[in-house]
Order: C-alpha cells, then structure tokens, then sequence
C-alpha cells in the first residue's frame, strides 16, 4: 500500500481481537483496536496521529454537546478470498462528508487526510476485517465542535476521529415500517441533506413509538403536506411498482444523499430498468398495495445494504408485500453489490479502493 502522508502511530499494548467472538458480532458493540484522529486548530488540519481506541477528554462546556455542531459518516470494508481489504466508495463518503461539514458550518476535512487516515488505520487494524458472507467492518468517520465555550456561534476548533467495528448484518430479517404523517424529520431549507447527529435525535421518539407498536422503521413523509414519501429512517427507500423503479428525488434538501442509494440508481440504469426519481405520494403507495401494483419495496443504506420490506403500514392499515423471488430486482442488485464487495465480481464502474 503506497502512502503519501506520514502519519505517527501509537500501537495499542494488548489487542482485544482475542477476546473477540467474530461468529456473535452486535453491530456497533464492538470496537477494533486503533483510531484515526486529527485536530483543526487556527485554520488547519494538525497533529494527525492514529493512537490506541480509548475515551475522549472533553470539557462542561464542549460547544458540540450544546450547540449541536456534528457530523459523521458511514462506510464499510470487506475481505475477499485472497485476504485483501476491499473498501467501498471511500471517495463518495468523504466528498459527502464536507457536503455535511458546509451546511453545519464546519471546516472541509482534505480528501487525501480522510482516505490516508483511513487506508492506513485499516491498514494496521485489517485483522480485524471479518470474513464470510453477510460480514464486514463498519467504518465510522465524524468530527465535531472542541471550542469550550457557551455561546451560539461556530466553533473555531474541531476533532475528526475515525474508528472501525466488525460487524454482522444489520437486519437479520426482511423489515416492518409505518408511514409517519404527524411527526417530521426534515423541511426544506433545514439539515436533512446533512449527515449530522440532530437529525437523528429528531427521529428518536417517533421511530420509539412505532418500535413500541411493531414496527421497524418509519417511512419519512415531508414536512409541509405529509403527503409525499421521503426516507426511512436508517435507509433511503425505493418502490418497485408495475416494473419501474420510484425513488425520492434528493433536490429538495430533505433527503440524504445515499451512497448506496446512488450505486443501486447507477445499476438500475446500467440494466435498463425504468427508474423515475420523484416523490411517490402516500395516496399512490396505499393504491398500488391494495391493487398489487406494488411488486416490492426495500431500503437502501451503508449499515443495511438492501433491506427487504415485508409490511407496510398506510393510514392504521398493515399491508403485506408478496414473497420476493430469486429474480426479484432488489435480490439481483443485492448481489451485485455484494459480488463488488466481497470482490467475486470485476468493479468495473471503480468503486473499491483496495489495501
């Protein structure tokens, strides 16, 4: 692996890959052994450094904790049959990282720091990449405000930290979701684009709420009408109805732009399958569930690659999805992305960075 910054590494004194049951992974519960950190500090990115995983020695009065002023990413890498590292659009998630870091106010994290940070934290940690079908190791970078000061206004410093977790598959077991018309996760002109911690505190309560009556997710509608179908809240979502492919559009600044999203939008065009980015109204999904238009739906993100949906709640009213098939769209993309990942089919479109 060529590298072109040098970045000092302190090496942890005792490794807890043995300690660790790679056949019993909890997404996010376990920890690899190093992390990537770098400070922003009088206009520049300094002091970059990968050092043992630990605790984080913050202030009262860390303007992150008050203001809000925080961001992250997700990302995956895998190992194919040779032992290699194979990382997945590494590149995508940075350039989307300083989309995020634009609209929270947040200095832009170089390319070159974010991938090298990354290439050579995966690098010295790439024993713990599980392998086998379905497992990975979830790759967390974010950053946030390190000012101590109580006061509404952009920090003037910031920590970026990049982390890693082995993990298994995300759901287990194709999903449940509810429509939400009362409560709202994003409006246009607010933070939805952006991948930053406050929007996910927003959906806390009424993902609870829906969790209590047995749903998995929410189906996110928008924020003036409640009429338009949006995101879940994990996941972007996608309808397959009557054969074409129905996505929320990502110009109104309400939806995330999804990495996996844009893959699965990319093949869906390479395959010649009609694809129309456009609002799907919560009239139109309730229709094609009761006229059987509806061939299947499926969410779309980092942490659940494809989620099959299995029921669909509109209105008070469940509706059941038909059995999805071998030829079913979101099985064959399934695969695809998969065959990429693992390195079992070419990347012919240059989406895997390999160490």
């Amino acid at each position: 692996m060529k590298t072109s910054l040098a970045i000092p590494v302190q090496k942890i004194e005792k490794s807890k890959i043995q300690e660790t049951d790679f056949s019993n992974l909890i997404f996010g519960k376990t920890i690899s052994d190093h992390m990537f950190v770098a400070d922003y500090v009088n206009g520049e990115w300094t002091d970059l450094r990968i050092v043992p995983y630990g605790p984080l020695d913050l202030h009262p009065a860390n303007a992150a904790l008050h203001y809000g002023q925080s961001i992250f990413e997700g990302m995956k890498a895998y190992k194919n049959d040779k032992g290699e590292i194979l990382i997945f659009r590494g590149d995508a998630n940075a350039r989307r990282m300083n989309e995020s870091a634009t609209r929270m106010c947040m200095p832009e994290i170089p390319e070159e720091i974010f991938m090298e940070g990354l290439l050579q934290l995966l690098d010295l940690d790439r024993n713990w990449v599980p392998s086998g079908k379905g497992a990975s190791l979830y790759i967390r970078p974010y950053m946030f405000a390190m000012d101590n000061y109580i006061g509404v206004k952009p920090s003037d410093t910031y920590k970026f930290i990049i982390f890693t977790c082995p993990v298994g598959a995300y759901y287990s077991k194709p999903v449940n979701v509810k429509v939400e018309t009362a409560f709202t996760r994003a409006t246009e002109g607010g933070t939805g684009a952006a991948k930053t911690a406050g929007n996910y505190a927003a959906s806390l309560f009424p993902a609870l709420q829906a969790q209590r009556e047995g749903y998995d997710q929410l189906l996110w509608t928008d924020g003036k009408s409640h009429s338009k179908i949006e995101e879940s809240g994990t996941m972007n979502v996608m309808f397959d109805i009557n054969g074409t492919l129905i996505t929320a559009p990502t110009h109104t600044g309400t939806i995330l732009k999804g990495i996996t999203r844009d893959s699965v939008i990319q093949l869906a065009k390479d395959w010649g399958k009609p694809l129309e980015e456009r609002f799907l109204t919560v009239s139109e999904l309730q229709e094609a569930l009761e006229d059987g238009s509806l061939r299947e739906a499926f969410g779309t993100g980092t942490a659940a690659t494809i989620a099959h949906i299995a029921k669909i709640n509109v209105n008070g009213k469940d509706y059941n999805l038909p059995e999805k098939g071998p030829d079913a769209f979101s099985n064959k993309v399934l695969n695809e992305l998969d065959g990429i990942k693992y390195g079992t089919i070419p990347d012919s479109r240059g989406w895997i960075v390999k160490i």
